[in-house]
């Protein structure tokens, strides 16, 4: 562990440490349990989750969300077509672009998929979260995230 704080003062580069390799942890677990029982991956899973919660999205909308280039967003909603979970229509207000839906098939994935993951995530987070400290360190997170968007603080250039 790497940020402790002296004096009440945060290491910032330890704190920014522990919390890249906890996110990089948490999401190759994840990853890795929704790979074996679902066939998908962590950034598909998000995908298909902002899309049934969100319907009528478009690739620009996934890619603000998950703060990640227009490209990249592209490919992955590509995928998710090809897989037939997500359909593409006209955006009335805009032909050049797409809204996104998910089919069928892709609500019965994600929904299946979102038991394994909030299970996994619980299995991993809920002895520290579950603690004292746990509403707090989530607030804290929540707050810097709120901070970062609201300012819009790394957001891809591309």
């Amino acid at each position: 562990m790497a940020s402790k704080s002296s004096g009440g003062r945060v290491d910032l580069p330890g704190f920014f440490s522990d919390l890249v390799r906890c996110e990089t942890r948490l999401y190759n677990a994840l990853n890795d349990r929704l790979r074996e029982q679902h066939g998908i991956v962590t950034s598909q899973f998000e995908f298909l989750r902002f899309l049934r919660d969100h319907p009528g999205s478009r690739v620009a909308d996934l890619a603000v969300e998950f703060a990640i280039g227009i490209g990249a967003t592209s490919k992955g909603t590509d995928r998710l077509e090809k897989q037939a979970w997500v359909t593409r229509r006209t955006n009335p207000a805009d032909r050049r672009s797409s809204l996104l839906d998910l089919t069928d098939d892709g609500l019965r994935l994600v929904e299946a998929a979102e038991e394994t993951f909030t299970r996994t995530l619980a299995e991993l987070t809920s002895d520290l979260l579950g603690g004292p400290s746990g509403p707090a360190a989530a607030q804290v997170l929540a707050e810097l995230r709120s901070a970062l968007e609201r300012d819009r603080v790394g957001l891809p250039t591309g």
